[in-house]
This record gives structure tokens, C-alpha cells and sequence, in this order.
């Protein structure tokens, strides 16, 4: 199937500095949004560096990427999971050590969500708050889980949804790429077909929209799609960095 994507990050209104990064390869079918956390810490270099060594991972092992579309089976699909999750890990190292070598990059880390798009599967690894959602017939699902507090709270009842909207700490993340030199990586596949779209995005746009506003958003002409998403965050406050990766499958 064929796959092409539009991408957008903006500053946002409030932030100094952009600290999100991504990585769109159509060819490898390969999507990354890393969302960077550390701000003097450099945030920003955490989040190129994950993105960049995530992509280089996965372009490395593209001959098994290939044996898979050759002949899907479950066994394949399994590697392929295994191989985004080892990319991610991979990332979690370097930023790690590259903190632990500079006393300036101390306590840097990132979030992490990534998309591979294999045939007629998508292999999703989810660190953080960033998020993957998918629409279908104009239905939009959210793919990824937040490693959050509050989100960890109404898991184990410790909170309900309702009291969980309104209160603080929203983006106090449980997990981190580079926060220390392992990660915890969800991975999940979902099947892909023709009209999907994918979407990835940092807090700084989930935050402000709600998933049937970002559903029917990502129903529109691609680029109008991602420029819109892009000016209604910043349109309702623009307190983080922005940042989507649309992506179609056709």
C-alpha cells in the first residue's frame, strides 16, 4: 500500500525554545514524535538524538522489514515488534549516556511514540504522553496509552476520569526515553488498510483538543488538516511546543 505524510512543529506562545522533535520516512514507513524533556537540561537534543537513532535502528534492519512483506506470518510480525522496541531501547541508551558524559545534559529525556507501517500492519512503540491515534471512517481511536500519573491514578482507582480532568499535574510522565538506561516500551500492532490516517502528535496538541476535534480535523485536506491542528492549539493557549505528523495510507 502507499503512505505519505505532512508533518508540522511550531513553538507554541510560551516556550523559550522548541524541545519537540520528529522523523517522517515514507519510504521506510517509519514515523517518530519525540516530545523533550529537560529544558536547561536540553530537552531538544534528547528529542533529535531518540528520533534520529530510532530511524537509523530501524533503516539498519530494512532487510527484515522486506522479509516480512515477502511473506507475513506471526513469527515476522513479532520481529518487527521486537525491532521497534529494541530501536527505542537503543535511544534510551545513547540519550542516557550522552547525559551521563555531560554535566549540562544531566536529567534530560524524552517521550517516544513511533508508527511502522509493514503492509497491511502498523507496529506501534509508546513511551510518554505523546500519542498515535488512527482514523477510520470517520471514527478516530486513540492506539497509545499515556505513561502519566494521573493516567496511572484512574488505572488503579485511585481517581476517576472526571476527577482526573480536573486535576493538577497532567504531565508529570512515569516513563522516559534517556531518563535512565532502560526503558519500559509498550508495542502493539493494528491493521492498516486503504483510507486510514495516522496520526502522531506531542501533549502540546492533545492537551488542548479533544480526540472528536482532532477526528474530524483529520478528515480535511491533508495540509489544511495539520495547519489547523496546529493553529487551534496555539489559538487556545500555546503553552507547550506543537507538534503532528499526519500520515495516509492509500
Amino acid at each position: 500500500m502507499r503512505r505519505w505524510s505532512i508533518s508540522k512543529t511550531d513553538i507554541g506562545k510560551k516556550r523559550p525554545h522548541n524541545e519537540d522533535s520528529y522523523y517522517a520516512d515514507d519510504g521506510l514507513g517509519l514515523y517518530v514524535v519525540a516530545d523533550g524533556v529537560g529544558g536547561h537540561a536540553k530537552g531538544e537534543v534528547a528529542s533529535q538524538e531518540a528520533v534520529e537513532q530510532i530511524h537509523g535502528f530501524v533503516k539498519a534492519e530494512s532487510a527484515g522489514i522486506a522479509e516480512y512483506l515477502a511473506k507475513p506470518d506471526d513469527e515476522g510480525l513479532a520481529a518487527l515488534r521486537r525491532l521497534l522496541e529494541a530501536a527505542v531501547q537503543s535511544a534510551c541508551y545513547m540519550v542516557y549516556g550522552m547525559a551521563e558524559q555531560d554535566p549540562e545534559q544531566k536529567g534530560m529525556s524524552t517521550t517516544i511514540s513511533t508508527l511502522l507501517l509493514a503492509g497491511e500492519v502498523g507496529i506501534i512503540g509508546q513511551v510518554g504522553d505523546s500519542r498515535v491515534y488512527r482514523l477510520r471512517g470517520g471514527m478516530i481511536q486513540q492506539l497509545t496509552e499515556d505513561h502519566t500519573l494521573l493516567n496511572y491514578k484512574v488505572k488503579h482507582g485511585l481517581l476517576t476520569p472526571e476527577q482526573a480532568a480536573r486535576a493538577p499535574g497532567k504531565h508529570v510522565i512515569t516513563r522516559a526515553v534517556g531518563h535512565k538506561d532502560y526503558v519500559e516500551v509498550d508495542t502493539i500492532h493494528v491493521d492498516a488498510a486503504p483510507g486510514d490516517r495516522f496520526l502522531l502528535c506531542s501533549d502540546g496538541l492533545h492537551g488542548y483538543l479533544r480526540d472528536e476535534e482532532i477526528g474530524v480535523i483529520m478528515g480535511v485536506e491533508p495540509k489544511a488538516a495539520v495547519d489547523q491542528l496546529v493553529k487551534l492549539a496555539n489559538d487556545r493557549g500555546g503553552r507547550d511546543n506543537i507538534t503532528v505528523v499526519l500520515v495516509l495510507v492509500g
